[in-house]
């Protein structure tokens, strides 16, 4: 990522379907005649839970937390939204799933665009900012960007100042970002 930090949500989805599709895989496949609906609710829920927890333990560590928090936080998401593809039947291995993430983590519009980014045809999100910017602007992008990492930095900055109290505020934050991504992949891949 070092190498390439405008590419930074591509190698990360790209990373995280290499090392998430063979657990979401056999997660399916240990629960294979359940359900979907209810084996990917039981899979958002199973996620909520980690992430309340990996919040908690975040804000233990004040402003020093916020970073690994982040990438923490993505971590956990991506591997839900690979077990609710999972649940449906949707092969984790395919190589839409990153770029589905992605469109379902509001980095890119559609899948279609997404796939693009990840594969280089596409334009880089950092570059197609850049470009918005000079041209005047390009709102809806600067609003992903700003939801993908501006919002959850200023919301757990805030709290990072009143010991004691960042632990639970994360544990909250970090449970309804995994609980609303769970709701939207649920919509996305049970049609």
């Amino acid at each position: 990522m070092r190498a390439q930090p405008d590419r930074a949500p591509e190698l990360i989805a790209l990373a995280a379907a290499e090392r998430l599709a063979p657990g979401a895989e056999r997660w399916a496949a240990e629960h294979a005649g359940e359900p979907p609906e209810k084996l990917a609710r039981r899979a958002v829920k199973r996620h909520v839970r980690v992430s309340r927890l990996e919040g908690a333990t975040a804000g233990l560590a004040g402003a020093l937390g916020i970073a690994p928090d982040l990438v923490a936080l993505a971590w956990v998401e991506c591997r839900m939204v690979f077990h609710v593809a999972a649940s449906f039947g949707f092969d984790p291995h395919h190589p839409m799933r990153p770029a589905e993430m992605l469109a379902l983590q509001g980095v890119y519009p559609t899948a279609q665009e997404a796939r693009e980014g990840l594969d280089g045809a596409g334009r880089h999100m950092a570059i197609a900012y850049a470009e918005g910017k000079v041209a005047g602007g390009d709102a809806k992008l600067r609003s992903r960007l700003l939801k993908m990492v501006g919002e959850r930095v200023a919301h757990r900055a805030a709290a990072k100042v009143i010991p004691g109290v960042a632990s639970p505020i994360n544990a909250i934050q970090n449970g309804n970002a995994v609980a609303e991504l769970g709701e939207k992949a649920i919509r996305f891949y049970g049609g």
